[in-house]
């Protein structure tokens, strides 16, 4: 993904979670601090989906529609902001390659995800687990309700 493609990240991301919207600044800087982590599915159609992540701190996911200012120093986890595939392009196992992918990135450290609008399913089925604390739930509920933090370790996919 590059800094030309975050239009189309925008609209995806727009169909995609409707209910957690993300002002454009946001997006470019997460593309901005940490390109490596940021990947885009193109199909004949163009962009159909993307993948936002960023090494940060461990149980401390960063609120939604916030700039982080910088990377931590000695991350603990690759934080996967968001994965969105809009659905005409799901099934095709593009989400699992680029789990994959980051899963590859991340090295040594877990990964990392708040499952919102009720995808801890779809976490689990891919490795993920719940691995939040007491004191990280009011932080959650800023996302929904229902979110929970998860947790994947080290290698490749489960």
């Amino acid at each position: 993904m590059t800094a030309g493609d975050l239009g189309a990240v925008s609209r995806i991301a727009g169909e995609v979670h409707p209910a957690y919207p993300e002002s454009d600044a946001v997006l470019a800087e997460r593309q901005r601090l940490f390109p490596a982590g940021c990947l885009l599915l193109e199909g004949e159609g163009g962009a159909l989906g993307y993948a936002l992540a960023h090494p940060w701190h461990r149980a401390r996911p960063p609120a939604l529609d916030t700039p982080l200012g910088a990377l931590p120093p000695r991350p603990g986890v690759l934080h996967l902001h968001d994965l969105a595939i809009l659905p005409a392009a799901r099934g095709g196992g593009a989400g699992r390659r680029a789990l994959g992918l980051l899963a590859a990135l991340a090295g040594p450290l877990p990964l990392s995800i708040v499952a919102i609008a009720g995808t801890a399913g779809f976490w689990r089925a891919q490795g993920f687990r719940e691995a939040g604390d007491a004191a990280l739930e009011a932080l959650l509920r800023r996302y929904d309700p229902e979110a929970r933090y998860m947790e994947r370790p080290p290698g490749p996919a489960a």
